[in-house]
């Protein structure tokens, strides 16, 4: 019993003593706990609109009728577009565009209105860039709606000798981000990163710098007090990102709380054993930047929010079902966002927490028995 008494009180001793160091430099308490606020406050600034306005186009009216100037009156109206000129030269537009003057080409033919007439749809063109997908997609609601309804209106003056009617509109209704916003989209898929991110290069300075005592080599009650003192940061970064953040900027959230309470431990698990095991190849506490500003674009592109893994090469979405942001940015967005039942997400739950495992035996290992590079 003395014994147990006395490994439970080297274990708080070395936990309390793991906080005190992460504060002593300055440069991991800033990578693990202020960098987290910091994020939480300037990441969503850019997106507080959440939609790009008055976005450009160049409008090419061959006919120059009053339907058209109709037309073009109603688009310019759109807060969605920017009518930036307009011209009857299709040449002339696509140059603008090609010089990024404008993102796209509204084409008012010069037979619209006789074929409005005819009961034909007039041959209206849009012309895209697919530089931003973002912006293609405002342009085109923009476009789509204010012309739907100016032809919509010119063929009830015929309706008696046309038998033209509009196409039936469609209405999206948006399940799991209802404003359609980009913030909405983007910040809750980048949380996850930032929390595996910080832990990454805040927990390989800590490790590095403690191996800059050549005779530093942990116990397994100092082991498993830097393991639960991440731990308890990282779960603190997330409740703090995935509820107040996403309170303050009303992205969707709390879809399964559950679920996501029981995830967060396991998914930090995960992250904390790979970090302690990549820590220790490094030679320096600098390393550990190194890695951050190499991985943090790729891991983000390889967990499919930015592109679906369906789109990828077969290997590229083996290597990115194998790391554990992929698979943790998914879960918090399906519990989250979707609010998915937690039956759902135990397939990545076990895959993380077999990853950590792993990880955690190979830590052990390399930090108490292996021989290491020197720092």
């Amino acid at each position: 019993m003395k014994y147990k008494n006395t490994r439970w009180t080297q274990f708080w001793q070395n936990y309390r003593q793991t906080f005190k160091d992460i504060v002593q430099h300055s440069s991991i308490f800033t990578t693990l706990i202020l960098s987290v606020f910091l994020y939480s406050f300037f990441y969503p600034i850019a997106y507080q609109a959440e939609h790009a306005e008055s976005l450009p186009i160049i409008v090419v009216d061959e006919e120059q009728s009053i339907l058209t100037n109709t037309i073009i009156s109603t688009v310019q109206n759109s807060p969605n577009v920017e009518v930036r000129a307009v011209t009857g030269n299709f040449a002339e537009a696509e140059q603008m565009i090609r010089t990024q003057q404008a993102d796209g080409i509204l084409l008012l033919p010069h037979n619209l209105s006789n074929s409005i007439h005819h009961g034909e749809t007039g041959g209206i063109g849009l012309y895209l860039s697919a530089a931003n997908f973002l912006k293609t997609q405002l342009i085109g609601l923009g476009l789509a709606t204010s012309i739907e309804n100016v032809l919509a209106a010119q063929a009830e003056k015929f309706q008696n000798i046309s038998e033209f009617s509009p196409a039936l509109s469609i209405h999206k209704i948006p399940l799991f981000n209802p404003l359609s916003g980009y913030g909405s989209y983007i910040f809750p898929a980048v949380a996850p990163l930032i929390i595996h991110q910080t832990i990454l290069l805040g927990l390989c300075m800590l490790i590095a710098t403690y191996r800059q005592s050549p005779q530093w080599r942990p116990s397994y009650a100092q082991f498993w007090a830097i393991f639960f003192s991440i731990l308890t940061i990282g779960t603190l970064g997330c409740l703090y990102l995935f509820g107040f953040t996403f309170w303050l900027n009303d992205y969707p959230r709390g879809g399964n709380f559950w679920g996501m309470l029981i995830a967060v431990p396991i998914f930090l698990s995960c992250v904390i054993a790979m970090t302690l095991f990549l820590a220790t190849f490094l030679d320096l506490p600098e390393r550990a930047g190194h890695i951050v500003v190499f991985s943090s674009i790729p891991l983000f592109l390889l967990s499919g929010t930015a592109w679906p893994h369906a789109a990828m090469p077969e290997w590229m979405q083996i290597i990115a079902n194998f790391l554990p942001s992929t698979q943790g940015i998914q879960m918090f967005i399906q519990l989250n966002q979707m609010g998915v039942p937690t039956s759902l997400i135990i397939p990545k739950l076990i895959y993380l927490a077999a990853f950590a495992a792993v990880c955690l035996c190979l830590a052990i290992w390399r930090l108490k028995y292996a021989k290491l590079p020197k720092t």
